[in-house]
């Protein structure tokens, strides 16, 4: 696993051994920052279920002016911080070991953010979830864009109250794979 473009660019990053994360491809990471590249200069970015950090680092690889990293598992967060720093990105990080939860309520009235990465255990099925408490939360910048990446093409596990509260930008399937560009729709009204 490579960072793909930028400041550190081709720069291999590590990863947790066994399976207890699943590290985005790099295709469907291709797939992903070709769909915001033009964005993502000057951008905040929350990377929730960070893993070993690569989305929140190819973000600030290609300009992202900081990213705030999560994980649960002290391993992860260990790697994250492993890789921000082998890639010479660590000054522009916030990693934290602790629930998602945790985190983004910890944020509510602090910061706004205009990319949000969420890609959690597919078996968990927690990405409405999350949705609800970045909504609960209040920190997306106007017109931020929520990327997930699921094994379902509903996002949203079926909660059509939720649904009603954002536009899918884009989705795309990626082998087994869906990753999913949400907006909220108030920010297009």
């Amino acid at each position: 696993m490579k960072i793909i473009t930028g400041s550190a660019k081709g720069m291999n990053l590590q990863t947790l051994e066994g399976d207890a994360t699943r590290p985005t491809s790099q295709r469907v990471k291709e797939a992903v920052f070709s769909m915001i590249q033009f964005e993502i200069e000057g951008a905040t970015v929350l990377d929730v279920f960070g893993g070993s950090g690569q989305l929140g680092l190819e973000a600030l690889s290609r300009g992202a002016k900081k990213a705030t990293f999560c994980d649960l598992s002290r391993d992860a967060v260990d790697i994250i911080i492993a890789n921000a720093k082998k890639t010479r990105l660590f000054d522009r990080c916030r990693v934290s070991c602790c629930d998602y939860k945790q985190m983004i309520k910890g944020l509510s009235g602090k910061e706004l953010f205009d990319f949000v990465f969420i890609d959690p255990p597919y078996k968990d099925k927690i990405i409405p979830n999350v949705l609800r408490e970045l909504l609960r939360a209040g920190i997306l910048a106007n017109g931020a864009k929520i990327i997930c990446e699921s094994a379902d093409n509903d996002v949203f596990c079926g909660d059509e109250d939720l649904s009603a509260q954002f536009n899918i930008f884009k989705q795309s399937k990626y082998s087994i794979s869906y990753v999913t560009v949400l907006t909220l729709k108030n920010d297009e009204e």
